[in-house]
């Protein structure tokens, strides 16, 4: 089956699932049955949540080392890639990567002909910090033949930085393994909080996102759910999912949109209109 070109639709999905803590086999079982489903309704690109292999919330770094795997060689990587290549998918999926003595919290880029790259979580969060090492790679973009993908892990989403480093870099979609959890704060019968800093993203930057989170209570962590897909344009165009359910969600869409229109209007293009000059700190009038 020939790949669809990035200026033919493409129809992505967030695969919101509940990993169980510690059994990667069933995991990965569940990840392939949910890519099976997702494949069936048409879905070429895929995004599954942060560290969807282990689970989330280590007792320790030995715990965390015993759970981690190298990239793109243990078992992990090695049956998305074959999932990937059967059912002629890409596949973007959160993993606890070993290398060496160091620990990230990671994401495997997947094509059907196999691995293509790996992104490390720059920005750590909570007791993250315990076991892993910041991500050391930057935000690189990935280019395939269904378009240019680029990546962040759940806390990268607060910062604005992230996401303009990937525009800038030629992106028109940004894949989200993400773990959110409740924030301080939440109005509860508005949208999450992470919910409105991925629209505003997609906004600003004129950026597809898929942001496929988990559900679940893991060692008592919850976890929100409440996975989307967003439009260049900020708004959904699948999603939020379910608070509590696994879930996917699907939606058809034309990467090729989130450059051909960045112009706002005669005068306005979000990505050319930046002015870095003048970003830098000038202190405090008085």
């Amino acid at each position: 089956m020939p790949i669809k070109s990035p200026e033919a639709p493409l129809t992505v999905a967030c695969l919101q699932m509940e990993p169980v803590f510690g059994d990667t086999e069933r995991n990965i079982a569940t990840s392939i049955s949910m890519i099976e489903q997702a494949a069936a309704q048409g879905a070429r690109l895929m995004v599954l949540p942060e560290l969807c292999n282990t689970g989330y919330v280590f007792a320790s770094r030995a715990e965390a080392f015993a759970l981690a795997e190298t990239i793109p060689g243990g078992p992990s990587t090695r049956a998305w890639c074959n999932c990937a290549a059967q059912l002629n998918v890409y596949l973007v999926a959160g993993i606890t990567e070993r290398e060496g003595e160091s620990l990230y919290n990671s994401a495997v880029v997947i094509g059907p002909e196999g691995f293509i790259g790996r992104y490390r979580k720059v920005h750590l969060w909570g007791d993250e910090a315990l076991y892993f090492e910041p991500g050391n790679l930057g935000f690189p973009v990935f280019k395939t033949r269904i378009g240019t993908l680029g990546c962040q892990i759940c806390y990268d989403c607060w910062f604005p930085e992230s996401f303009r480093m990937a525009a800038l870099q030629g992106a028109e979609i940004v894949c989200v393994p993400t773990n959110w959890v409740p924030i301080p704060g939440q109005d509860p019968h508005r949208e999450a909080m992470a919910n409105i800093l991925v629209m505003a993203a997609s906004h600003s930057n004129s950026l597809y996102i898929a942001a496929a989170d988990r559900v679940g209570t893991e060692r008592g962590q919850p976890f929100i759910g409440q996975s989307l897909i967003t439009s260049y344009t900020g708004w959904p165009v699948a999603g939020p999912a379910s608070v509590t359910q696994p879930e996917i969600v699907i939606a058809t869409v034309n990467l090729a949109d989130a450059k051909r229109h960045r112009n706002w209007n005669d005068f306005n293009q979000v990505l050319k209109d930046r002015r870095p000059e003048t970003y830098e700190p000038t202190g405090v009038v008085k």
